[in-house]
């Protein structure tokens, strides 16, 4: 097994048999100490937060599959915390794909002249580019197909898939009582097939929930989506 690389919250190994692990770590993404699905930096470490992240994902993931979206998940090992997925290029150098339901967050922080802090917001989907030094810029669909890292008809079936995708968590959160006010997903082009597929994780690390006017933590949200699972 050999390592390729080393992610803020994962490590990604060459299984040598034609897929990928996924080794997932106690580290979230944050701010001063403050947890931050949007941010670009490591935060914060909180011991069980791979492994809740991990049974989230495969979670998911087992239910986007039995459903037909194509997704990189193969199996999950939850007592070694990893993920056996197909390996995946991504588009340029990584792009993030948010769906919005309510206004928080980054978008707040660039629109607050606008919006006002919790605002409802239609599914709004907005990319961005894997960049630390520039802060994740967002991007247009026009510069996306100007700078040749994605068709705009694979942005249409990006855009497509997230509401998709985001809805059917949405779904999932209510009915335990939960509002999904935001969530961030990571597609890529299948290695064989070239198909464009759901990657990386979904996971109390990458969207925001909340109970009523609570923020939900992201150990307490695997607790409560997987209660009657575990």
């Amino acid at each position: 097994m050999k390592l390729l690389y080393k992610g803020k919250t994962k490590d990604v190994y060459d299984l040598e048999n034609g897929f990928y692990s996924l080794q997932f770590k106690d580290d979230v993404t944050g701010e001063d100490g403050v947890f931050d699905p949007g941010a670009n930096t490591v935060g914060l470490t909180i011991e069980g937060a791979g492994l809740a992240c991990l049974r989230m994902t495969s979670y998911f993931y087992n239910k986007l599959n039995e459903s037909g979206v194509p997704t990189h998940f193969v199996a999950a090992n939850i007592e070694d915390a990893t993920m056996t997925v197909r390996p995946a290029t991504v588009f340029g150098k990584g792009l993030e794909v948010i769906c919005r339901f309510k206004a928080v967050g980054s978008f707040l922080r660039r629109y607050g002249a606008y919006a006002e802090e919790g605002q409802d917001l239609d599914a709004f989907v907005e990319v961005t580019l894997k960049d630390d030094e520039r802060k994740d810029p967002p991007i247009s669909k026009d510069g996306l197909a100007m700078l040749n890292i994605l068709t705009p008809q694979e942005y249409d079936i990006l855009e497509e898939r997230t509401v998709a995708i985001a809805k059917f968590v949405q779904t999932e959160l209510a009915k335990k009582g939960l509002t999904l006010y935001d969530i961030k997903l990571e597609f890529g082009r299948d290695a064989k097939t070239n198909d464009i597929i759901l990657i990386d994780e979904i996971s109390g690390g990458n969207m925001r929930a909340y109970k009523g006017d609570e923020y939900i933590e992201p150990l307490t949200l695997e607790k409560i989506v997987l209660e009657d699972v575990i």
